[in-house]
């Protein structure tokens, strides 16, 4: 095994490491013979020194490869989806139900918000009883039985990247592209698919505002999930404006059951649309259907239909939450204990919305963390959220604040409307589905 050091002496000449040295500093970090100190060291020298396609997909492997690797003998194909992150996006609780009512399995490893950006296990936990910590064995008897499971990952899953994460954070490395693809993929990769799509967000809320950088990373992705043999493609979507009605755990979750359950009228057009662009394309991914317009339309028979709604009850009830859920959603779920409504002062239509305020308006609230260890109020959210290019009448709710006290929503209320910008003439949101890179 080449030592860390003189990897390390590498990067600091400048040196791109090739794909053994990033192989075996990678099975270090697994197994624990480099020292924290050197794993800073390390993503301090990637951010200066750039890997190259084939060492950032020699990383990515080698992180795969340092733990657990599921394998599947299943009927259909394993798929996934993963999403950089935004504010309202609960697409998942819609999409992995909906690829399994078409016949796909997903063994969806998902994660905890952190920041601004909502985590799809906060929301899940906000399902009374619902286990989100499985062992490996339990997730793939859920996902053989069901079709999906969303569950955390296990500490046998990436480990090199438990440990480069937590650096990452400290030794301010969070945005080094090629850390971030090697994290995103070491996890997703370990879940033994055959196919994922990749939702790369851009605007307002998103991770990566920048549609430049935005489009760097998932043209990256693509690149180095197909080199590691996976069938790979990235949407970019818009995320200057919460890609749900809602913003929180509880409140989310009601967006993805009415998505789920509820008449046309009464979906989030946002959310359903890319649900429809997202899961089309992993289906065709898969090789399941002709193309992502075909693959869109079974995902929208498996909504309309209620199967997507029944696999997910299933699911529910498998990771030991209510049995009833896709019949008694509205009586499970906690509610705040006040709901405030803001309405507007003037006419007008939707011009602009910070995302990312909102998000951080959830988080002031109790409904994100700001540090791993914070603790989450499930309650707590935005709800009934106007959106860009709606024609607004004075008096017209503009959103409504679920609080924990009166005057934390009344603030929450003022910042609210602080985030919402209205203008006299028509307005034409941005595209929702941009881009996709295959």
């Amino acid at each position: 095994m080449i030592s860390p050091r003189d990897t390390l002496a590498r990067l600091r000449r400048g040196e791109a490491p090739g794909p053994k040295r990033l192989s075996d500093f990678a099975e270090g970090l697994a197994e624990g013979s480099v020292s924290d100190a050197q794993a800073g060291a390390f993503a301090m020298g990637i951010c200066h020194t750039p890997l190259t396609p084939a060492g950032r997909a020699a990383l990515t492997r080698a992180m795969r490869d340092g733990g657990e690797v599921l394998e599947w003998d299943l009927p259909g194909p394993v798929i996934d989806k993963h999403s950089t992150g935004g504010v309202g996006d609960c697409v998942s609780l819609v999409l992995a139900p909906a690829l399994a009512a078409c016949g796909a399995y997903v063994p969806m490893i998902s994660g905890r918000g952190l920041g601004h950006t909502g985590g799809t296990l906060d929301k899940l936990s906000a399902i009374p009883g619902l286990r989100v910590e499985m062992q490996t064995d339990e997730l793939q008897d859920v996902v053989r039985r069901v079709g999906c499971a969303i569950v955390g990952a296990t500490a046998d899953i990436a480990p090199a990247d438990r440990r480069l994460y937590a650096v990452r954070d400290v030794t301010g490395t969070v945005e080094s592209l090629d850390l971030i693809v090697a994290s995103i993929l070491s996890k997703k990769l370990a879940e033994g698919i055959e196919a994922l799509v990749l939702d790369v967000k851009t605007g307002s809320g998103a991770f990566m505002a920048d549609p430049e950088a935005a489009r760097a990373l998932a043209a990256a992705l693509v690149e180095t999930g197909q080199a590691n043999g996976v069938m790979t493609s990235a949407i970019l979507t818009d995320m200057s404006q919460p890609a749900a009605t809602a913003a929180g755990n509880a409140l989310e979750v009601i967006a993805a059951m009415e998505a789920l359950t509820e008449p046309r009228a009464r979906r989030s057009l946002r959310l359903v649309t890319l649900a429809r662009a997202l899961g089309g394309e992993a289906l065709a991914l898969a090789g399941m259907v002709a193309d992502a317009d075909e693959g869109s339309a079974r995902i929208e028979m498996a909504l309309t239909s209620g199967a997507a709604a029944e696999v997910f009850g299933r699911m529910i009830a498998a990771q030991g939450g209510p049995t009833d859920f896709p019949e008694r959603w509205r009586d499970r779920l906690p509610a705040a204990p006040v709901v405030a409504e803001l309405r507007a002062d003037r006419p007008g239509v939707m011009a602009r919305i910070d995302a990312r305020a909102l998000g951080e308006i959830v988080v002031d609230l109790g409904g994100g963390r700001r540090r791993e260890d914070d603790r989450i109020d499930p309650t707590v959210g935005l709800s009934h959220l106007a959106q860009l290019g709606a024609v607004i009448t004075e008096g017209q709710p503009l959103a409504r604040v679920h609080a924990a006290d009166g005057e934390a929503a009344a603030e929450a209320a003022e910042r609210v409307a602080h985030a919402m910008e209205m203008e006299s003439g028509a307005v034409t949101p941005p595209q929702l589905v941009q881009e996709t890179l295959r």
